[in-house]
Formats: structure tokens, sequence, C-alpha cells
């Protein structure tokens, strides 16, 4: 009789590298603790033996351990556990920090559902499509309490804050359809906060992307959004401009009024926009006005992805990789 059936795994299904780096990790640590509780467990027993009172009369005698096994007691496993520690780092940092060019994915949760913003424009709730082979950084937000974005076949797991980006990467290894799970418990209905993660062959991909119909790609939403908003009466790219000039910004080194130095990233960008008098770049006026509760989440991307791509260094190959997949998209348009 089969105890376990297939769709109770033991262990859900590995689709990525990342997941193989921390599998092995894991199964190592796993490795480590049963040899040393089994060894310590075998220990106690063959002391209770050995050293046992065999009658009435007897008198323990003091023991003193040798020096050398004390110390070879300590050192092992200070060795194995500073083993573990730096395997366990290079596994941590490799997940942290995404290769330069990854396609940018931007993720908002919200009660109770997950929303995608795809860099050529389509967007998707509770489903993510994603091409076989690339490498993904997801850019994630919520709109209102904390989520967790958890896939276990990528072995990815992160937290999603209201009022801040968080993110982190992946590179599927196996085209099929993983189940996204909100792994915070975020209210009432925090059970139903389910989803997918579609992997697909770049050739099956972007036949997908045909049959999404025209779609404007997110940075130029945000670019209308800009004149909408009239922000380039202000932020102009000549010696007449009233606030930082945006060309180049993203990825570099601002100076503050208070003189310290802030990185333009994600999470700037989102705080001048909506809360603009908190960080205010040496050498002009806190003129702008707050946009808290104005924009939307998808707006916030698209203004953020707009700014972007006026360029910068950390902006370059994740700019030309996204470029490179739009315009695939508009040659099949034509």
């Amino acid at each position: 009789m089969n105890l376990w059936p297939k769709r109770f795994p033991l262990f859900p299904e590995t689709a990525s590298r990342l997941a193989q780096d921390v599998d092995q990790l894991y199964f190592f640590a796993l490795l480590v603790t049963a040899v040393f509780s089994l060894l310590i467990a075998a220990l106690i027993f063959y002391f209770i033996i050995r050293f046992r009172r065999r009658s009435e009369d007897e008198v323990g005698q003091p023991e003193r351990a040798g020096l050398w096994l004390e110390i070879t007691w300590s050192v092992i496993p200070l060795v194995i556990l500073l083993f573990m520690f730096g395997w366990g780092s290079k596994v941590f940092f490799d997940i942290r920090k995404p290769p330069r060019g990854a396609i940018e994915y931007y993720v908002t949760g919200k009660q109770w559902m997950w929303k995608f913003q795809h860099p050529e424009g389509p967007r998707e709730i509770n489903e993510l499509h994603v091409p076989l082979g690339q490498d993904i950084k997801l850019i994630m937000t919520s709109e209102d309490v904390i989520h967790s974005f958890y896939v276990p076949a990528l072995r990815a797991k992160m937290d999603v804050l209201p009022g801040r980006y968080t993110t982190f990467w992946f590179n599927a290894e196996k085209a099929g359809a993983y189940r996204l799970f909100c792994a915070e418990y975020c209210g009432a209905e925090h059970s139903y906060m389910r989803g997918s993660i579609i992997v697909m062959e770049p050739d099956d991909y972007e036949e997908w992307l045909a049959t999404r119909g025209q779609t404007t790609a997110a940075a130029k939403t945000g670019a209308d959004l800009f004149s909408a908003q009239t922000c380039d009466t202000c932020h102009r790219s000549d010696s007449a401009a009233q606030a930082p000039i945006l060309h180049g910004l993203f990825g570099k080194e601002e100076q503050l009024a208070d003189g310290s130095l802030v990185l333009v990233d994600e999470n700037y960008l989102r705080e001048s926009i909506l809360n603009p008098a908190a960080k205010v770049v040496a050498g002009y006026n806190a003129l702008m006005p707050t946009y808290q509760g104005r924009l939307s989440e998808e707006d916030l991307v698209g203004l953020i992805l707009y700014i972007k791509s006026l360029g910068g260094p950390d902006s370059a190959d994740a700019s030309a990789s996204n470029q490179a997949t739009t315009q695939a998209s508009s040659d099949r348009e034509e």
C-alpha cells in the first residue's frame, strides 16, 4: 500500500540551480545533525553500562579528562560549524544578489492576490509566465500588510513589505507550473492567496506574449504618467531644472542637503515620489508635492521603470535585456 501518495511528496520538486544549492546545504546540515545525535546517544548508552554502579559499597572516583580530548571535541565541531557557516553564507549571497542583466518583473501583494507586471507591458493576477533558462529578478512590494512570496520548487521565500521593495531572483531549469503561496498570515483569506509560476520554453513564451495582444511597455506608460502629472516641468534635462535631473540618475549616489549620501534605487525613488521631503537633494529646495494616495502601485512601477530607462550604471544591463525582449515583441506585432 502506498502510504505517501504522489500529490504529497516528501520534498518539493527542484526547479532551479539555486534550489539544488539550498537542498545540498540542507541535507549536509541534516546529515551532520543525525551523525552527532546518534553518536551522542550511543555514547550516553555506552557510559551508562560501562560506568554503572556495580555494588552498594562502590564509590565513584573523579575522572580527569585529557587536555587533548577536550581540545578535540571542541575543535572538530567548531571546524564543521565554520564550514557550514561559510557554505550557508555563499548560498545566502547567491540568492540575494541577482545577476546583472536579469529580466525584471514587478510584484504587488494585496489581500488576497498577487499582481505581476511584465517589462513588456502585460499584467497578470496570481500567475506569472516566465521564460525557461533566463535570470528573473522579482521586485516586490505590498499594498496593505506583510505578505511572504514563497515558491517551494524554487526554494524561494521573501517577505513582501508595505512601503518598500524587496527582491530575489531565480533561473528556472525545468519548464512547468510551480505553486506560489503566501507564507505569512495576512488576514482572513490568507490560505486562498495562492498562485503559479509558469515556466515556458522561450519560443512558447514569445507565443504567449503575442496572444496578449497589443501592449504598451510599463516604461512608456510611466513616461505618459510623468508628463500627465507635469513632473517634466521641474525635472528637466537642462540648466533650468528646479529638481534633480533624472537622466543617468538610477544606480548613482546622490548627496543630500544634510551632507549624507544615498543610493538611487527603487526604494529611494518610491520614497521620493510618496514623501519627497524625506530626503532632499543638496542644491534643491523641497518644492515637490507628495503623491501619497494619488498613485497606485502600478503607477509607481511605471514611473520607476521610466526613470530607470533614462540610464544609469545599474540599469544599463537590465534595460538592454528588457529592450531586447520588448523589441522582439514589437517585431511579432509588426
